[in-house]
């Protein structure tokens, strides 16, 4: 019982700071449990007490919120062209991050994570108190282990999280796939604004997080989520998954910018701000393309709302359009409702995000991991 108080006090907090009289009244507990429940987490820095606030007759209260010393949780991405790595609080704030731009597709996993590893201890602050590590990769994952990177091959059968968390001699590190954290990075520590969407990451790879009734969708064996691979052309392109006629090859970055004779993405967009025939024929054909595959997806789970990550999510105005022409057309609920294409708002660290958020997560569900940590 005092676990599960416990919980609802933490999610409360999260939520929003409040007075203890405020916090009994959300998660319905007494005053007398809040009190109770506060005054451990008070001694371990793990809440603060803040300048008292007068808010009508009576005695004036005192809001609580998280310690700016609580313990933090770190999120890493290792992606096919860069590194990233977040530090963020059980409140889902931003201590620090970084970014580092690297092509990883033909290193080995040895000088992949000692980078990630090296990242990390830059961006965590001295004397922090560590949560947990999220490690988010652009490949499917199953027992801890990385069971296809078809764009990074050298993680393949590689079970990077305990490397990681050797090198950096911390505590566990929880591996999830890229895309699958990036869509969990929108429901984690705010709801989001519907139960069911699709979140869509654009970048060599072409990744997907399903979420439906507001919990991320793994599937039997965390594989679910593959867009990138359902097959629109079946003697089409081969793909590095072995097979042909992915959408990834005819919607992946690689692709769009290969087309449109355009280097970097930043090139590219000037080029389609210039209204460049060549660059919006490129974008347009990559966005036709998705909408095929989506349109696959949307009459097996019936999602009413797609979320555009990654670069995609930079390029959503000009993919847009034919993205909503193949939904239109071959969608079936599309005659009964709206769909919504939208851009992250959090793009582009939401995998980092999102694998930070699984600890916070963890921790706020599962408050006897914060008991440990010393008054």
């Amino acid at each position: 019982m005092r676990r599960a108080n416990l919980r609802s006090l933490l999610l409360a907090l999260v939520a929003a700071p409040g007075s203890r009289a405020d916090l009994a009244a959300r998660t319905g507990l007494t005053k007398a449990t809040v009190a109770t429940l506060t005054e451990p987490l008070l001694r371990q820095r793990i809440l603060l007490e803040t300048e008292p606030q007068s808010t009508g007759p009576g005695r004036p209260s005192r809001p609580l919120r998280f310690h700016p010393e609580a313990p933090v949780a770190v999120g890493a991405e290792i992606n096919v062209t860069h590194l990233a790595a977040t530090v963020r609080t059980l409140d889902g704030s931003t201590v620090a991050h970084r970014r580092t731009e690297i092509d990883n597709r033909t290193r080995d996993a040895e000088n992949i994570v000692t980078d990630t590893a090296d990242l990390i201890r830059t961006v965590l602050p001295d004397n922090a108190r560590l949560l947990g590590i999220g490690l988010a990769v652009p490949g499917t994952v199953h027992d801890a282990t990385v069971t296809r990177a078809p764009n990074v091959p050298g993680l393949t059968g590689i079970r990077v999280a305990d490397h990681l968390s050797t090198l950096l001699q911390t505590a566990e590190t929880l591996l999830d796939n890229e895309a699958n954290l990036a869509a969990f990075a929108h429901l984690w520590p705010g709801p989001a604004a519907t139960p069911d969407f699709a979140y869509i990451s654009g970048d060599v790879g072409v990744g997907s997080g399903l979420v439906l009734g507001h919990e991320l969708f793994r599937g039997a064996t965390g594989f679910a989520g593959e867009l990138g691979h359902v097959v629109i052309d079946r003697d089409g392109r081969p793909c590095n998954c072995g097979g042909r006629g992915c959408v990834e090859q005819y919607a992946g970055l690689s692709t769009i910018l290969a087309t449109a004779g355009h280097p970097t993405v930043d090139t590219l967009i000037t080029a389609l701000a210039d209204n460049a025939p060549r660059a919006r024929t490129a974008v347009s054909d990559a966005g036709a393309a998705l909408g095929i595959a989506l349109s696959s997806l949307l009459n097996l789970v019936d999602v009413a709302t797609i979320i555009l990550g990654g670069s995609y999510a930079r390029l959503a105005e000009h993919l847009e359009p034919a993205i909503r022409t193949e939904l239109h057309t071959r969608v079936l609920s599309s005659r009964h409702r709206h769909i919504t294409v939208t851009p992250s708002p959090i793009d582009p660290d939401a995998a980092a995000i999102g694998a930070a958020g699984l600890i916070t997560h963890r921790a706020c569900h599962q408050p006897e991991r914060l008991e440990h940590f010393p008054d």
